[in-house]
């Protein structure tokens, strides 16, 4: 068991790691991305990285609470579902109506792994290849139907 400051250590340095690793490489837009806060310029959806003692998690979520507009938005990435699957190498688990202590109820999509441990260094090197790969993946399809998106967020 860590202490609360063993945790926030570990966590400071992978996540520190994680970051000079990616951003060695840009957008396929050519920008400069701050990878670990992915914009995706819509209000309410959110790109997410997560990792833990459980495994490591790429996420995309829909949080508006606009049931209209989120489900507009749900059904649209729904018919992108083979292309986005395809670019990102494998499938993903499609949430709608989900919730946790922050968010009462929203929609999402997410990749994981469960066979690595954020808290052993040796897990480190196939967490960093999951979450890199998942996250410039997910840039080359959201670069490419993000105007979809915003049109239907508006």
């Amino acid at each position: 068991m860590y202490s609360k400051d063993e945790v926030k250590t570990i966590k400071t340095l992978f996540w520190s790691s994680f970051k000079s690793k990616i951003e060695k490489h840009r957008s396929v837009s050519g920008r400069r991305i701050n990878w670990l806060h992915y914009p995706s310029e819509i209000d309410h959806i959110y790109i997410r990285l997560d990792a833990d003692k459980e495994g490591a998690r790429f996420s995309f979520d829909i949080q508006g609470k606009d049931l209209g507009v989120r489900s507009i938005i749900w059904e649209q990435m729904y018919e992108l579902k083979v292309v986005l699957e395809k670019e990102m190498g494998t499938d993903g688990k499609w949430l709608e109506a989900i919730s946790n202590e922050t968010v009462p109820e929203f929609n999402r999509i997410i990749w994981e792994i469960t066979d690595v441990n954020l808290f052993s260094t040796a897990d480190h090197k196939k967490i960093t290849q999951f979450l890199m790969e998942r996250i410039l993946s997910f840039d080359r399809f959201y670069q490419e139907f993000k105007d979809i998106l915003t049109n239907l967020a508006n």
